[in-house]
């Protein structure tokens, strides 16, 4: 999959729950450049708030974290990135609220991948969204 052939957006937030609007923000934003029905739109915000939600900041407190959009024709990639202590997805887990936001993820979106930084260090949520024309 060749991502330098879309357009991309990056934004480094704070860790707080208060800046997730922002990347909301962003989402809309691309809604303009390739236009989305209102329900996709709302899935992805959906999505986006659901992802942030269940990222957990390091042991040193909030940090920051990334967020990479890409669009491309036929689909819109959303990725977090951070340096803290990864994502809730074990199976003793699966009953605790940020497990049940990687459902919904799940539910919302194509596809999901969880795991590393592409470095190793931190965490990596991405899931990608197919857009029907």
């Amino acid at each position: 999959m060749d991502t330098h052939d879309a357009p991309s957006i990056r934004l480094t937030l704070p860790g707080g729950p208060e800046y997730v609007r922002l990347g909301r923000l962003a989402l809309s934003g691309l809604a303009h450049a390739r236009p989305l029905s209102a329900e996709v739109l709302g899935d992805l915000k959906l999505a986006l708030t659901e992802a942030c939600s269940v990222r957990r900041p390091s042991s040193a407190g909030p940090g920051t974290y990334e967020i990479r959009y890409e669009l491309h024709e036929d689909r819109l990639v959303v990725e977090l990135l951070d340096a803290g202590d990864g994502f809730v997805v074990s199976d003793e887990q699966l009953l605790s609220e940020p497990a049940l936001g990687l459902g919904i993820i799940r539910a919302l979106a194509d596809e999901l991948e969880v795991g590393p930084g592409g470095d190793g260090a931190g965490s990596r949520l991405r899931f990608v969204k197919h857009l029907d024309d």
